[in-house]
């Protein structure tokens, strides 16, 4: 059976792990998460990227730990601290707001302003039995998403977007609750029958107090690449990862 496009099944796991670190220095790793897999194990088990985080010890004598999470589907920059102390640097970075983060995702319909802040508060919903999904709810956790359109056509568009808080799924329902909902989520009112189209471009941490923030840039996943183009990204100017490899 052939993988599907945007799934981690044709990625060959673990000899692309390496492959895949776009920033390393003695604190962090910041690694191209590929769509399609989860970043640690879940109730029905399969394959992770945790698994493979010993190859990504660089000679220290642990491997790196997640310092936050992305969901399956969802494709590029992942920090991970390297020891136990950069992760609790990590950690508070992350809980006061500080992380800089951006977006991009391809969703059906254009909002109606070219840009803005969407404010709805956020919380889990028990869906069935078994499962869960996130709703709009007054009171629930406060959720920000800034938001600005990079491009539209054909009734779909190119959205920037960046979290201001760090909330479950919150991208995907805030832009459900623009009106506009992310291709390929079904879950939350977007068209399906494709990959999810969210895609984690740019992370920027302000790690040393005396430098500039570290700024990486994932490049745009194979499964994004002819949306992002009808809609105005030109891959010719593109925009690499801004970070070496230390």
């Amino acid at each position: 059976m052939g993988a599907k496009p945007g799934s981690a099944a044709g990625w060959a796991l673990p000899t692309d792990l390496l492959g895949r670190v776009l920033y390393r220095d003695g604190l962090v790793l910041v690694i191209d998460k590929p769509a399609g897999i989860p970043v640690h194990s879940g109730p029905a088990g399969g394959p992770h990227l945790e698994h493979w985080f010993p190859l990504l010890r660089f000679g220290l004598p642990r491997p790196p730990a997640l310092a936050h999470r992305l969901d399956r589907d969802t494709s590029g920059c992942l920090v991970l601290g390297r020891h136990p102390k950069a992760l609790r640097r990590l950690g508070r970075l992350f809980a006061e707001g500080l992380v800089e983060k951006v977006y991009w995702a391809v969703v059906a319909r254009a909002p109606r302003e070219p840009e803005g802040r969407i404010d709805a508060a956020l919380a889990k919903q028990a869906r069935g039995v078994v499962g869960w999904r996130v709703v709009v709810d007054p009171a629930g956790q406060q959720a920000i998403t800034d938001y600005k359109v990079l491009g539209a056509a054909n009734g779909r568009a190119w959205l920037e977007l960046r979290p201001r808080t760090g909330r479950t799924h919150q991208i995907r329902v805030h832009c459900a609750a623009l009106g506009c909902p992310v291709v390929g989520d079904p879950l939350y009112g977007g068209p399906g029958g494709e990959p999810l189209q969210l895609h984690a471009r740019s992370i920027s941490l302000p790690l040393y107090p005396a430098k500039p923030p570290v700024a990486v840039t994932a490049p745009v996943p194979p499964h994004m690449l002819a949306a992002l183009v009808r809609l105005g990204y030109d891959p010719a100017a593109g925009q690499r990862a801004r970070s070496e490899v230390a």
